[in-house]
């Protein structure tokens, strides 16, 4: 077998294939050992070999024994994935699914997190409905509400794989699914209405406000505007002179304005919850004193 060939169809197979695999196609041992030497093939372990072009995550995972999963395999489909402070189970590891038997192979530099769910893993990524399921089961609530409505929005989850995905969650985080919209901008924007919701707090999303012809994050009770500043786009200072212009034109409008930074939300939020709380009593209280002139 022509060494272009065992190229091709390693490429075809995601960068990554067993040599047993090649076996099965007509490449003998020698025509492997000959591409390996030329460089056009990397051996990554016994019996398991990647071409240079494949992807460094699908390759470590190979290497360690099985597919790119959880929050690694969400980053690389561009969902939104938020970042924890926990070591343990940091997404910033590679998060690899070896399947519920498969064997794991430790190799240099090696931080992997584990996924033994059911199954037999193969090599590449796993797909969506799998990744979301695992990032609730390893990154928790929060993490896996926020990649399943950035999900949702990009056009990636159907009614039928949403239904999937309910299914195979622990019974006790299936009302996430339920809860969950299409139209979250950002993930911090989906972390902001879940800890309101649990606060009992119902929120109007997007909400279009004709006379500035524009959106606002959310609305509460009809007029205290909520806005998440996300950290990708709001970092400069013509960012922060248009803010202010819209914040001062919907305060001319009656309405009321707290606006949040993703370090706030997600690092300080006690202090967001109490200005939220403390700024719809107070909201509510100069409603009842104008009712009652």
């Amino acid at each position: 077998m022509h060494s272009a060939q065992i190229i091709e169809e390693i490429d075809r197979r995601g960068g990554v294939v067993r040599t047993r695999a090649l076996h099965r196609l007509g490449a003998t041992t020698a025509d492997i050992r000959r591409v390996c030497r030329r460089g056009g093939v990397l051996r990554l372990r016994e019996g398991v070999l990647a071409t240079p072009t494949a992807h460094r995550d699908v390759v470590a995972a190979a290497r360690h024994g099985g597919e790119v999963a959880c929050v690694s395999a969400l980053r690389l489909m561009g969902v939104w994935v938020l970042e924890t402070l926990d070591l343990v189970r940091s997404p910033s590891s590679l998060h690899v699914w070896v399947g519920a038997s498969g064997r794991r192979h430790p190799h240099e530099r090696c931080g992997c997190v584990n996924h033994n769910d059911g199954g037999r893993a193969g090599f590449g990524v796993v797909p969506l409905t799998l990744a979301l399921v695992q990032v609730a089961r390893c990154q928790g609530a929060e993490c896996f509400f926020a990649a399943f409505e950035s999900a949702w929005r990009m056009g990636l989850l159907t009614r039928s794989t949403r239904a999937d995905v309910r299914a195979a969650l622990p019974a006790g985080m299936r009302w996430l699914v339920d809860i969950a919209r299409p139209d979250a901008d950002s993930g911090l924007e989906s972390i902001l209405r879940l800890r309101l919701h649990r606060l009992g707090i119902r929120l109007e999303s997007q909400v279009w406000i004709p006379e500035i012809r524009g959106r606002v994050d959310f609305l509460l009770d009809g007029v205290l505007i909520l806005e998440t500043d996300g950290r990708e786009n709001h970092d400069g200072a013509s960012f922060r002179h248009r803010d202010l212009v819209r914040d001062a034109r919907t305060a001319t409008l009656g309405y009321d304005t707290l606006r949040f930074d993703y370090a706030m939300v997600l690092h300080d939020w006690p202090v967001v919850e109490a200005a939220i709380l403390a700024r719809r009593a107070m909201l509510s209280s100069r409603s009842t004193r104008m009712a009652d002139r």
